[in-house]
């Protein structure tokens, strides 16, 4: 028993519809309704999709839940992410104090030592492709700072930056260089 199709369109609509979509993809499944519509059997809409009669089916069942919108292109969902908001959070907060080179044992942080320590702090194991997508998702860069040690004071970079002399004299002007007059 083939699935009926909805009461509030008919072919003309849905080929009206599909004069107007610029998808090549959604054209052609709202044809094969079309082709519903008018009489023609599932085997004979599935010839014009080209495609099997289960996937016809899939496509009115979109269609009827809805509309001509049901049979634009979807993004596949993928895998749900490892990382929930508790283990972004920690992320955050390790990425935004930086390592401390006696205990991590690294002096900036880089993906692959994130991904030790998610495994070391979570037993969560994740690839270098997929925390690098997390981290951009939550608005980290791979911009690395200078290193700085743990135990810096923070007026010591300062202290410790050559300063030049504070009076400047003019350069002598050669008079062969000047142009003549």
């Amino acid at each position: 028993m083939p699935v009926a199709l909805r009461s509030d369109y008919d072919a003309m609509r849905v080929r009206l519809a599909a004069r107007g979509s610029k998808d090549a993809n959604q054209v052609r499944r709202m044809l094969a309704v079309a082709a519903i519509y008018d009489g023609a059997t599932r085997a004979a809409a599935a010839g014009i999709g080209g495609v099997t009669r289960q996937i016809v089916r899939d496509w009115v069942l979109r269609f009827n839940a809805s509309g001509p919108q049901g049979l634009l292109d979807r993004k596949a969902p993928g895998q749900p992410s490892r990382l929930n908001d508790t283990h972004r959070a920690a992320l955050a907060a390790a990425i935004d104090s930086g390592p401390i080179p006696a205990i991590h044992g690294v002096v900036r942080w880089r993906i692959i030592d994130l991904c030790q320590w998610l495994w070391e702090a979570f037993q969560i194991s994740v690839s270098k492709q997929t925390l690098g997508r997390e981290l951009r998702a939550m608005r980290f860069r791979k911009l690395s700072a200078r290193p700085r040690h743990h135990a810096q004071a923070a007026g010591a970079i300062e202290a410790f930056k050559k300063r030049s002399r504070s009076c400047w004299r003019a350069s002598r002007t050669d008079t062969a260089s000047l142009p003549p007059t």
